[in-house]
C-alpha cells in the first residue's frame, strides 16, 4: 500500500458529474462531494443552490501520487469540464458551479497555474481558462444522497443524458487511465 496519498479539491460544475469521471481513474483512492469557499457555515444542498453561500460544488479528491501524478490529474480535471464559462457549466449557472482548484499545497498551486499556461499556449480551448485558483478552505461534505451519486442512481434522467455521454467522451480520450474493473 502506498504512503504517497494527496488530497486536492476541484469544482468543475455539477459535483454528480465531476465525481462521476474521478471515480474511474487509476489511483483515485477516494472522491467526497461537498462544498467550499463560501461563507456559510455547515451549508446545506438547498442553500448552495441559492448562490448566496457562497461556496463551490467540489470533489475531494484522495490519489496516490505514485499512480496517478499530479498533471495527469489536472488534465483530466480540464478536459473533463469547459474551464472557459465563467460560474456556468452546461445548463448549471451560478458561482456555485464555477471552475475552480482549491489547492492543499504551494506545488499544486504552481503546477496548477503552470497548466493553465500550457493549455492556453497550446490553443487547447477557443475562449480563455477562467479557472479560480484559491487556497484550500473548510470543506463541507454533502448530504449522503449526493456521494457515488452516479454509480447509484445510473439510470435516472440526468445520469442518463449529462453523466453518462460525459463519461463516454472521457473513456475516449484517457481509456490508459481508467480502472481495468470499469472498462
Amino acid at each position: 500500500m502506498s504512503t504517497n496519498i494527496q488530497k486536492i479539491t476541484f469544482g468543475g460544475g455539477c459535483f454528480w458529474c465531476t465525481e462521476a469521471v474521478f471515480q474511474t481513474l487509476k489511483g483515485v483512492q477516494a472522491v467526497t462531494s461537498g462544498y467550499m469557499g463560501g461563507k456559510t457555515k455547515k451549508p446545506t444542498y438547498e442553500q448552495i443552490c441559492t448562490g448566496a453561500t457562497g461556496h463551490a460544488e467540489v470533489i475531494e479528491v484522495e490519489y496516490d501520487a505514485d499512480v496517478l501524478n499530479l498533471d495527469e490529474l489536472l488534465l483530466v480535471f480540464f478536459k473533463t469540464h469547459d474551464p472557459t464559462t465563467l460560474n456556468r457549466q452546461g445548463n448549471d449557472v451560478g458561482t456555485q458551479y464555477r471552475s475552480v482548484i482549491f489547492y492543499h499545497t504551494q506545488e499544486q498551486k504552481e503546477k496548477a497555474e503552470a497548466m493553465i499556461k500550457r493549455l492556453t499556449d497550446e490553443h487547447v480551448f477557443d475562449q480563455p481558462i477562467v479557472t479560480e485558483i484559491s487556497p484550500v478552505s473548510e470543506f463541507y461534505k454533502a448530504e449522503d444522497y449526493h456521494q457515488n451519486y452516479f454509480m447509484d442512481n445510473s439510470m435516472k434522467p440526468y445520469c442518463a443524458f449529462v453523466i453518462q455521454p460525459k463519461l463516454n467522451k472521457f473513456a475516449k480520450e484517457f481509456t490508459d487511465k481508467i480502472k481495468p474493473e470499469l472498462l
